[in-house]
């Protein structure tokens, strides 16, 4: 099933930090919910291979450290929310490097949304730029979908 207007509109008001727009359309998809999140983790994975090249190898490990560092510097909320061996490891892992088996989807989810919010302000996308990026995160969730 394609991603929905309605699973891109969730996220995109989580993005631009319109948590009221977010919360009631999330509460409306209902069943549809696998189908954000799917959204959510094609969304991370794209802005983590924007960030961080698609490829990524092991010299670019302080990247990603110093990355982590910096977002849990952007606030105490932050720091505290966010575990940094945790959120190391999940970006990583969307270049095939270690396994998050271990981790609770929970975990996972809330990191990747966390950082993802983090990844998207860096970008300073306007609202066509955000479009296009969720554009090409729901063909990318699609595919992830049809998997």
């Amino acid at each position: 099933m394609p991603v929905t207007p309605e699973q891109t509109a969730a996220l995109r008001a989580l993005l631009v930090d319109d948590m009221d727009t977010h919360h009631a359309v999330y509460t409306r998809l209902g069943a549809a919910k696998a189908g954000y999140i799917a959204l959510v983790t094609a969304a991370f994975s794209e802005a983590a291979e924007r960030r961080f090249g698609a490829r990524h190898d092991v010299a670019d490990v302080a990247d990603v450290a110093a990355f982590v560092a910096d977002v849990r510097s952007r606030s105490d909320r932050l720091a505290g929310e966010v575990d940094p061996l945790i959120a190391e490891r999940v970006i990583s892992a969307v270049f095939g490097d270690g396994s998050l088996g271990d981790l609770s989807d929970a975990a996972v989810a809330g990191t990747q949304i966390v950082l993802l919010g983090a990844l998207v302000a860096d970008e300073h996308y306007d609202d066509t730029g955000l479009d296009a990026f969720l554009a090409s995160s729901g063909r990318l969730a699609d595919q992830l979908m049809r998997a």
